[in-house]
């Protein structure tokens, strides 16, 4: 991807405990055996000419789940296959999983402290960014939700409240990054179901965030419950545009961004700063470099060994 033209590359959801994991395949930072392990994938990204970035983040609820590397009939995962108790604000399951324990006030700020420690690790690992995956149903949206979040002590019941968990975490990864390091959040704006978190208060999450060091909000949306969504190419953009014009924080754009001439206009028009490319990317490492070339763009960045192909590519 990154000779591919990929201006960052991102490394996926990776676990600050090993409970935090999706799944025991998932990739994990709670060890500092896991930033040597990391430290030739940054090195492979810059040599690719990109920026290197990770995904660090707490599955809660929807941690211990077989994952998609092996047959299984779904559901959570029980401790006879290598699952384990799962976590979350309050003792709801997630439809078709496990119930889980509810976090004590003691386990939060470990979990804070966890949070920060894996940072540390990223920096020392020598990414370029950091985001917190606070999206699609994981622990932060659990907190976020009125729906999975039935608290009644200082993390539960108002947005300021839920936002608590999250500001608290941006505060103590922000403290152990350089200044200059850029710290991105990514947010589900909403849950497409009655009673879930909404745009306009998704907003005013993402304004307490910019407060507490974050520089840049990735909005997706849904996975805290199962939803029927109408989905079609740039759905969630008008909801990323919408976070952007209420909060004055720069945003990113996902989903079903499949074009080149779509993510154009999408950053053109002033609705995201930039487009975040996630399934595209995986069909076809490349996809950056043969969208410009749709788009007449001209590139002087394609990799020595291909630019025989690329000068008789018509």
């Amino acid at each position: 991807m990154a000779r591919g033209g990929a201006g960052a590359v991102i490394v996926e959801m990776t676990g600050v405990e090993p409970a935090a994991r999706i799944s025991p395949y998932c990739l994990g930072i709670w060890s500092d055996e896991h930033t040597e392990a990391f430290k030739p994938v940054v090195e492979a990204i810059h040599a690719g000419g990109a920026k290197a970035g990770i995904q660090i983040a707490h599955a809660g609820r929807k941690a211990s789940t077989p994952g998609e590397l092996v047959p299984h009939d779904g559901g959570s995962l029980g401790e006879d296959e290598g699952g384990w108790v799962t976590l979350a604000p309050s003792a709801l399951a997630y439809p078709g999983l496990k119930e889980p324990e509810e976090l004590t006030e003691e386990k939060i700020d470990d979990l804070v402290q966890a949070f920060a420690a894996a940072a540390a690790r990223a920096v020392a690992a020598g990414f370029d960014f950091i985001e917190i995956h606070g999206a699609h149903g994981y622990l932060i949206t659990q907190f976020l939700s009125p729906l999975s979040n039935r608290r009644e002590d200082s993390y539960g019941g108002s947005l300021e409240n839920r936002a608590r968990f999250a500001r608290r975490v941006a505060r103590a990864m922000r403290d152990v990054m350089p200044a200059e390091m850029p710290l991105i959040v990514r947010l589900s704006a909403t849950e497409f179901v009655d009673g879930g978190i909404t745009v306009e208060e998704t907003s005013q999450v993402v304004r307490w965030l910019a407060e507490d060091g974050v520089d840049f909000a990735d909005i997706s949306t849904s996975g805290n419950y199962p939803a029927k969504i109408k989905v079609y190419a740039g759905y969630q953009v008008p909801m990323a545009a919408q976070v952007k014009r209420e909060s004055g924080l720069p945003v990113g754009a996902v989903g079903m961004i499949n074009s080149p001439r779509l993510a154009e206009f999408i950053v053109g028009s002033g609705q995201a700063d930039v487009v975040l490319v996630g399934r595209e990317a995986l069909r076809n490492p490349a996809f950056a470099l043969h969208w410009a070339d749709e788009l007449k763009v001209d590139i002087d960045y394609v990799p020595a060994q291909y630019h025989r192909a690329w000068r008789t590519r018509r």
